[in-house]
């Protein structure tokens, strides 16, 4: 577990430590009970947490061998209750190991501090209406600052709109809606009030957003590398789906990324969009010809090239991929 700014992050490291003696069990105790308490020592381990519903049933799946009704009937012993919290720990801990939680306390501190350094929100603000600005006009609508909100996301201390509707409310009152347009002095005057009025209102209701964050590094991919036939499935599919034959491994890639260990392709993340970018700006001219090879044997080759630079790169460099839970 990792703590920094209001944002805490759960591995699963922490469960292993716990002490899982039951002491307060003087006589034995039924299933249902056994996983209540169960659950509840594992909350308190994580601050307080809910246990997340995918968390919960994985580990209900394993102390209950997947027979969850007989489970919850059977009496226990102090030491089979206590064996069965060990396990149930356990199936927590080795879920958040293979995908952490990221807890984050919103609370508008990390807004303020853009807001009371000048230089901070102008760097801010002027970032947000180039990435936005995307047909280079120098001119954004007002009804660009919600995509602004959203663009800055739970990262820089904004909550999404289906934690926080009186978002909608904050930007009528600011009247930032609409088609007018504005240069970029404009639009950061707009975004200023905005930003504002949010951290006022964290700060006196603070707002808590659970994700999963998914971990990708070069192993998922070398796994697949030596998984033949599973490859194979995937350049017939592709190859069935695809008519012209041009750009075929890009085409495959973007598709089945998850299937291939690789982190879902998204302009939204852009440590992940970098990945993407880099390995296919790496082609040569040699290569990118490779890539749009005609034959199963020629497009599995440069399959298999590619994702061999997707794991190189991985391995020095993870990358993450965060969703709301």
């Amino acid at each position: 577990m990792s703590n920094s700014a209001g944002l805490t992050i759960f591995d699963g490291d922490l469960l292993r430590s716990i002490d899982l003696n039951l002491p307060e069990l003087q006589y034995g105790v039924t299933g249902a009970q056994l996983l209540e308490i169960s659950e509840s020592k594992v909350s308190q381990s994580l601050s307080g947490l809910s246990l997340p519903p995918h968390l919960k049933n994985a580990a209900i799946s394993r102390v209950s061998d997947g027979d969850d009704v007989n489970f919850r009937r059977t009496e226990f012993n102090q030491q089979q209750a206590s064996e069965k919290l060990g396990v149930f720990f356990s199936a927590v801990a080795d879920a958040l190991k293979e995908t952490p939680i990221v807890v984050s306390i919103l609370d508008g501190t990390m807004l303020k501090m853009f807001l009371e350094d000048e230089d901070d929100f102008a760097m801010l603000a002027e970032n947000l209406f180039t990435d936005l600005d995307e047909e280079d006009k120098g001119k954004l609508c007002k009804s660009e600052i919600r995509k602004a909100l959203v663009h800055m996301g739970v990262e820089m201390g904004v909550p999404p709109l289906s934690e926080f509707p009186i978002l909608d409310d904050i930007v009528k009152k600011h009247d930032a809606d609409g088609d007018e347009e504005l240069g970029q002095a404009q639009f950061a005057q707009l975004l200023q009030p905005v930003l504002r009025d949010i951290a006022d209102v964290l700060h006196e209701k603070p707002i808590t957003i659970v994700q999963n964050v998914e971990i990708f590094t070069g192993s998922r991919i070398h796994k697949i590398l030596g998984d033949e036939k599973k490859l194979k499935c995937l350049v017939e599919k592709t190859i069935l789906e695809e008519s012209n034959g041009k750009g075929w491994v890009k085409t495959l890639i973007i598709k089945n990324g998850k299937e291939l260990g690789l982190p879902p392709l998204s302009s939204d993340n852009e440590q992940v969009a970098l990945l993407y970018e880099t390995i296919f700006s790496q082609l040569n001219n040699k290569e990118k010809e490779t890539a749009d090879a005609s034959t199963k044997e020629e497009f599995m080759d440069a399959l298999k090239d590619i994702l061999k630079k997707f794991e190189d790169l991985l391995e020095t460099t993870p990358v993450y991929s965060a969703t709301n839970l």
